[in-house]
């Protein structure tokens, strides 16, 4: 990545960012800081299957493709189809029950978004999308999104660039004119499939090897996207 200046300590793209018109985000990790409700459901997973359970660290390093993949992870190459079956189903059902225990938005979230609403702004997120919709409801955040779609919307799941120009359709944006902001090298790896810009949360849980996966700006916070934009948009 090449040397740029900072703005106010935080990173300050080469990349004309007066370009973009629209914006995709990722929901957990990015929007929504939901790693305590969906550890819990997976240890309880764990327990309901007779296993033993795992630590933070380890769960939280599952987390990003989907329910399907993170249950597999945590149950590893050994378990039977029955029982990946079985974990899928409880651990679904449990974070349904579960997932507004301690989920909240992250700090400058709803404030961001409130100031940047008059973007065409959508979610892409490989959680399932009833469950997505359900939690940006309840946390007041749907109200700014144009559209929701989770990992069960399309035949393919982030990083497949599928979700994300399906978006981009609606929104009537091209790619070159979007801006996708995640938490992991899945939501890079996505934008870069599309052919948008893509933005990553320093403050996330997802996987993320910066050095083979480079984003084009990191932010510490929802909030340093705002001058980002609004200083080349004044008007809005």
């Amino acid at each position: 990545m090449h040397e740029s200046p900072y703005y106010n300590g935080y990173f300050m793209p080469d990349i004309d960012l007066s370009a973009v018109r629209a914006l995709i985000f990722d929901l957990d990790g990015t929007l929504i800081d939901s790693q305590k409700d969906l550890i819990l459901s997976v240890n309880a997973m764990l327990r309901e299957l007779g296993r033993l359970e795992l630590s933070d660290d380890t769960i939280s390093s599952y987390i990003g493709q989907g329910a399907p993949v993170l249950v597999a992870r945590v149950l590893g190459n050994g378990a039977t189809p029955e029982e990946h079956k079985r974990g899928i189903e409880f651990f679904l059902g449990y974070y349904e029950v579960h997932k507004m225990d301690n989920t909240r938005p992250y700090p400058g979230v709803p404030e961001a978004l409130a100031v940047l609403r008059d973007y065409p702004m959508a979610v892409l997120t490989n959680k399932p999308v009833r469950i997505s919709r359900r939690i940006l409801e309840e946390l007041g955040l749907a109200k700014y999104f144009r559209a929701i779609y989770g990992g069960n919307s399309f035949e393919t799941k982030k990083p497949d660039s599928l979700g994300a120009l399906t978006i981009l359709r609606e929104l009537g944006v091209p790619p070159k004119e979007a801006l996708l902001v995640g938490d992991s090298e899945v939501d890079v790896q996505t934008a870069r499939n599309a052919g948008a810009f893509a933005a990553i949360v320093n403050y996330g849980f997802g996987v993320y090897d910066r050095s083979a996966f480079p984003a084009d700006l990191y932010l510490d916070s929802l909030a340093d996207l705002v001058p980002l934009l609004t200083i080349r948009h004044p008007s809005r």
